[in-house]
């Protein structure tokens, strides 16, 4: 019975990331927003369904712990202008449901995903689209930010998130195989 509770608790669990994300990622990209109401969402269900699952006390506090400082990291990025607030809090709170172990690896692979995300960005924001496509509220809210920085990455911390929790998480040996391919 026990077991039974337990993957229930995984399987909603993981629906609820990946719905919470994925619904972060298109707040963003559309309104370049992204709830509070989400990330408190986020943050409650890891706390109720982090337990059931069998993750171990140290383990959450381990992981609490690497979330905070990533939240304190992502706070100063936010204050130096180069993420926005719900992003900073997005990638506090993935880092938790994610796991310490897989911290740094996220954040590696995250980074490439951004530097991605920004030049898909800033090619969209050049190139001439047809009226009835740029005339959409969200894409002409994108492409109006064309003389700032700003980007929605949410979309990357939603991306690189769902590849970990849907397709297996990455560690630094993924990490190490990726770079020796990339630059050897």
């Amino acid at each position: 019975m026990t077991t039974t509770i337990s993957a229930l608790a995984a399987t909603a669990g993981l629906l609820l990331f990946v719905f919470a994300m994925l619904s972060a990622a298109v707040s963003d990209l559309t309104t370049y927003k992204i709830r509070n109401n989400l990330i408190l969402t986020l943050l409650l269900a890891y706390l109720l369904f982090a337990p059931i699952v069998g993750i171990p006390a140290q383990e959450i506090g381990r992981s609490a712990a690497v979330a905070s400082a990533v939240l304190l990291l992502s706070f100063g990025f936010f204050v130096a202008g180069w993420i926005g607030g719900g992003d900073a809090k997005l990638a506090a709170v993935t880092t938790l449901w994610l796991g310490a172990d897989h911290a740094l690896a996220y954040f590696v692979f995250l980074s490439l995903l951004g530097g991605v995300l920004a030049a898909i960005v800033f090619f969209c924001r050049r190139c001439p689209l047809p009226d009835r496509v740029a005339n959409m509220s969200w894409i002409a809210r994108l492409r109006a930010r064309a003389q700032g920085a700003e980007l929605p990455y949410g979309v990357a911390l939603t991306l690189r998130a769902a590849v970990d929790a849907v397709g297996g998480r990455h560690d630094l040996e993924d990490l190490e195989r990726c770079c020796s391919v990339l630059f050897f």
